[in-house]
């Protein structure tokens, strides 16, 4: 098979890749996104042969006609190349754009404590109690919005939380304020037990759906768009903490993460920050 010059990528091998990927125990939102960037390279194709040729051109097409951010164009490759990984067409495997680590966090990105605090306000003022206590939920504990389901009543009640991601599982302190926060939540609406932030069926709320609830809200209080997103939440966390103590190692245990460069990513520094930092240095 690979010394064809190309080969065709067809529905059936996209759904035989997508039960291997639920064999492989990738979580939903990975499977999801592998599958929906592939598409991206079939819709390219347009009904061509996969060549090297073709996956290059794609590459190509992607960063000057299509100006999408390297990052993105990575990971569209990235998903391309697993699937040629999975099907054996090694030949056709691409190389990925390296990127310079920027040694800040722009402006346009960083979500400040006030702009946080001034959507937490903004939510409980529309009476939206549930999405006010899922912000602060995610900013206090430093959590993923995938992993609200951890936070349970029982959680609330003994002020420790068990996290379960990736394969993962990690212990997280509730904090005090936020335990009594919760508390009163679970009185008001009678859980018992189980999942706190819940669906009118019973259904632990969708990852995409605090998503919309949440640039909806940013918009209305006016929080630049580029920093509504649940992720930031977490990065407002992993900042405030480090600042706190200095601590990355324990930083780096409490956000699950296996590698403390991993971590160095959410602990840059802000552009006024940085700015400040070079001013100092009296060079000029």
């Amino acid at each position: 098979m690979g010394r064809q010059k190309g080969y065709f990528i067809t529905w059936q091998v996209l759904k035989d890749y997508k039960s291997y990927l639920v064999m492989e125990e990738k979580s939903s939102a990975t499977i999801s996104k592998y599958i929906r960037d592939i598409k991206k390279l079939m819709e390219y194709a347009s009904g061509r042969r996969i060549t090297k040729e073709l996956v290059v051109a794609y590459k190509e097409d992607l960063r000057t006609k299509k100006n999408y951010k390297l990052s993105s164009i990575n990971s569209f490759l990235v998903a391309a190349n697993r699937l040629f990984e999975y099907l054996g067409w090694y030949g056709l495997h691409v190389k990925t754009y390296r990127i310079q680590k920027e040694a800040f966090t722009p402006a346009d990105k960083d979500l400040s404590k006030a702009e946080y605090k001034k959507m937490v306000q903004a939510a409980l003022q529309k009476g939206k109690k549930r999405l006010a206590l899922i912000i602060q939920t995610l900013c206090a504990m430093g959590i993923r919005a995938s992993e609200l389901s951890g936070i349970t009543a029982e959680s609330a009640r003994s002020g420790t939380a068990e996290i379960f991601c990736k394969g993962k599982q990690r212990k997280i302190l509730v904090p005090k304020r936020l335990q009594k926060l919760l508390l009163k939540y679970i009185r008001e609406n009678n859980i018992e037990n189980g999942v706190i932030f819940r669906t009118s069926t019973g259904k632990a709320v969708d990852r995409s759906n605090i998503w919309r609830e949440i640039k909806t809200l940013g918009k209305e209080c006016g929080v630049p768009e580029g920093k509504i997103f649940p992720h930031n939440f977490r990065h407002l966390f992993a900042k405030t903490f480090y600042k706190k103590n200095k601590d990355i190692a324990e930083l780096a245990d409490i956000l699950g993460h296996s590698s403390i460069e991993t971590t160095r990513i959410y602990i840059k520094a802000t552009c006024e920050e940085y700015q400040k930092r070079i001013d100092l240095m009296g060079l000029v």
